[in-house]
C-alpha cells in the first residue's frame, strides 16, 4: 500500500518539497511533466503555486483540475523500485 502524503510546500519555480507517512520526503521538480491543456496554465509559476494537498485524494491540486497520481510523486522521490503495480493497484481498488 502506498504511504499517505502528508505534506507539500511550494519552493518556488516549479519545485515541490513532499513527504509522505513512510518517512520519504524530498523535493521534486516538476517543470518537465508540465505538458497538457490541463497542465499548461501551471507554466505560469504564479498558477503553479497554488496547489493544494488534497486529503482525500492523497495529493496535489490545482484549482483548474490538475493534478498528479500519488504514485507517480512517491516514485519520483524513490524512483529505484519504489512501489510494484500490485500495490498502486490494491490502493485504487482501497478508493473505488
Amino acid at each position: 500500500m502506498l504511504p499517505r502524503m502528508q505534506k507539500a510546500e511550494y519552493l518556488g519555480d516549479y519545485r515541490v518539497r513532499l513527504r509522505f507517512s513512510d518517512g520519504t520526503e524530498g523535493e521534486i521538480d516538476l517543470q518537465s511533466e508540465l505538458w497538457g491543456e490541463v497542465f499548461e496554465p501551471l507554466k505560469d509559476t504564479a498558477r503553479f503555486a497554488e496547489f493544494v494537498l488534497n486529503e482525500e485524494l492523497e495529493t496535489i491540486v490545482w484549482p483548474n483540475g490538475a493534478d498528479f497520481a500519488p504514485e507517480f510523486l512517491y516514485q519520483r522521490l524513490r524512483p529505484a523500485g519504489a512501489i510494484t503495480p500490485s500495490s498502486a493497484t490494491r490502493r485504487d481498488q482501497n478508493r473505488a
